[in-house]
Parts: structure tokens; C-alpha cells; sequence
């Protein structure tokens, strides 16, 4: 990776404020390696979620001077059409995945935000969410298969930067993975909000009733910044 991912047969730019950041990540021996194996694993005809040109999407959708908060996911989905690149995100179409539905019935109970008739959270990334996985690809049907890779390394430093760089961000650790990754972060200079993980494994002991959406929000409008709007327009009017 020279600051692309040719692993799908085209060149991936990464954003340009972050490349500025993080770009030369890309070019050190772990991330090399990661290119290679990616490409080895699409030779021998493995499909690998996200398609390509949606692997770095999360960076895409939220360049580094537009986040505001910080939503940290572990691996992207791994069914088929439903990876595009945002954690806990899928396409207009794609049924909505459990985790997701449990962050929707947050969202109501906090807010009073009615869910949804779709998935797609890129409404919420383009507004300062950044929506990032740790691991930035998977293998169809194989949760976690891309982890231990490289990619926990190359996300970690993003974290590491944006926590450095900007200040009074929201990050939102749903679970102990996300936890664990966000240690680096400074709670003196951002808020860090935690809880169990949205799954209907974890939702039970903690995410609902978590107050996470109205915390934020309160937490940026008190820091001169805009606040989310989590309310996301229905699948006939998203623009994509």
C-alpha cells in the first residue's frame, strides 16, 4: 500500500486530510504486507467485504477536520452486500443488522427518534460521525478472518492522531474491543462515553439507556460546535 489499496484492481485514494496524517502509515512493511495478502486472498477467488473502493469509505465520507464524534466498530459485516465501509452501516435494501436495530431503539428512547426504513448511516457521517471500523476488511461468511492482519495498527493510529491533533471530540466505545482501542485517548481534552456493545448478546446490560446520543450532542453544543442530527430521511431521499 503506497497511501492506496490496489487489492481490488483499482487504486484507492485515501482522503486527502487524512492522508496528509496517516498516509505514510501505508507505506511501512506491515501494511505492505496486508496489500499482499489481500491480494492473494482475491486471487484464490475469496470475495472480501467491502467492495474495494468502499474499504476506506469511513475516512472518505468524514475528512479529519469535519469529525466530531467517533463511533468504533470491530469488523465490517461479512454477509454478503452488506459491508460499505461505515461501522454498523449497511445499504438502503440491506436488511437492517440487530446491532443496528438495538442503536435505533437507543435513539428512540434518548431522543425520541423514531427508527429508520433502511441502514444507511452515511447521513450521520457526512454531519462529523466518523464511523470507523478496527478492522477494515472481512472475508464472506468468516467473521473476523481479516484480524491480526495489520489493519488494528493502521486504525490505531488514526485514533492516535485525531485524538492528538484535534480536541473536544466525542468518542463512543460500545463494548470491551472498543474500549480496549480507546485507551489512548486523553478524556482531559474529549469526552469518552462507554458502554456494552449494541448486540442483542450485550444490549440488555447497559446500551439501552445509555444516553449516548443526547450526551454527545450536549457535550458538543457546550464546546461551540453543531450538534448531530441523528434522525436519518428515509431510503427515498437519501442521496448516496
Amino acid at each position: 500500500m503506497s497511501g492506496a489499496d490496489d487489492s481490488a484492481g483499482g487504486r484507492i485514494q485515501l482522503e486527502p486530510s487524512w492522508k496528509s496524517r496517516i498516509g505514510d502509515y501505508l507505506l511501512q512493511p506491515q501494511m505492505r504486507e496486508l496489500s499482499a495478502f489481500l491480494r492473494q486472498r482475491k486471487a484464490a477467488g475469496v470475495r472480501v467485504f467491502p467492495p474495494g473502493p468502499q474499504i476506506f469509505a469511513a475516512f472518505d465520507a468524514t475528512p479529519f477536520d469535519a469529525v466530531k464524534v467517533v463511533i468504533l466498530g470491530q469488523d465490517p459485516y461479512h454477509g454478503y452486500g452488506q459491508a460499505h465501509g461505515l461501522c454498523f452501516s449497511v445499504l438502503p435494501g440491506v436488511p437492517v443488522p440487530p446491532s443496528l436495530v438495538n442503536i435505533y431503539k437507543e435513539i428512540h428512547s434518548d431522543l425520541g427518534i423514531a427508527p429508520p426504513d433502511h441502514g444507511c448511516l452515511l447521513p450521520w457521517a457526512r454531519q462529523g460521525a466518523l464511523l470507523l471500523n478496527a478492522v477494515l476488511t472481512v472475508e464472506e461468511g468468516r467473521a473476523g478472518s481479516h484480524q491480526g492482519k495489520g489493519w488494528e495498527g493502521f486504525t490505531d493510529h488514526a485514533i492516535e492522531v485525531l485524538a492528538a491533533e484535534r480536541e473536544h471530540l466525542v468518542f463512543l466505545l460500545w463494548g470491551s474491543y472498543a474500549q480496549a482501542k480507546g485507551k489512548v485517548i486523553d478524556s482531559r481534552r474529549h469526552r469518552v462515553l462507554r458502554a456494552p456493545h449494541p448486540s442483542p448478546l450485550s444490549a440488555h446490560r447497559g446500551f439501552f439507556g445509555c444516553g449516548h446520543f443526547s450526551a454527545a450532542n450536549r457535550y458538543l453544543s457546550e464546546h461551540g460546535q453543531t450538534p448531530i442530527d441523528w434522525r436519518l430521511p428515509p431510503a427515498a431521499e437519501l442521496s448516496l
